[in-house]
């Protein structure tokens, strides 16, 4: 058997740069499976009506769990998460501030008056607002 898959791999070299990641994915693969079976065969299955509740809490349900949300919420989170993307920018330019000089200060600036744009468009768009 091995020598069939030896005489294979040598006929296709260009299969050789694909068989780590093949590996790698089956790996993965087998992890989450293994990982989820075990879970599946070792964790309590105690069901109880407060559990099976809607909300642990106690409190009753003040809606439909399908009733449609206005868009502004949806709005407002893709907001937080491109002006939070900036920080995230900012990081790196802040640690290697002293080796990018003026060309990296000029740059950062460009970047955030992009930001600052994009913000005053969002405000005056009243994008920002709850209600």
């Amino acid at each position: 058997m091995a020598e069939i898959l030896g005489a294979f791999f040598r006929d296709y070299q260009s299969i050789n740069s694909y068989v780590p990641i093949f590996i790698f994915t089956l790996v993965a693969f087998g992890f989450a499976g293994v990982t989820l079976v075990v879970a599946l065969l070792v964790r309590p299955h105690r069901p109880d009506p407060a559990k099976l509740s809607p909300y642990e809490c106690g409190i009753p349900p003040l809606m439909e769990a399908h009733e449609r949300f206005s868009i502004r919420f949806y709005l407002l989170g893709i907001l937080f998460l491109l002006f939070d993307v900036e920080a995230v920018f900012l990081f790196p330019w802040a640690v290697r501030y002293d080796y990018l000089g003026l060309f990296g200060f000029i740059e950062m600036m460009l970047f955030i008056a992009i930001l600052l744009v994009g913000y005053f468009y969002a405000w005056r768009k009243e994008a920002l607002e709850w209600a």
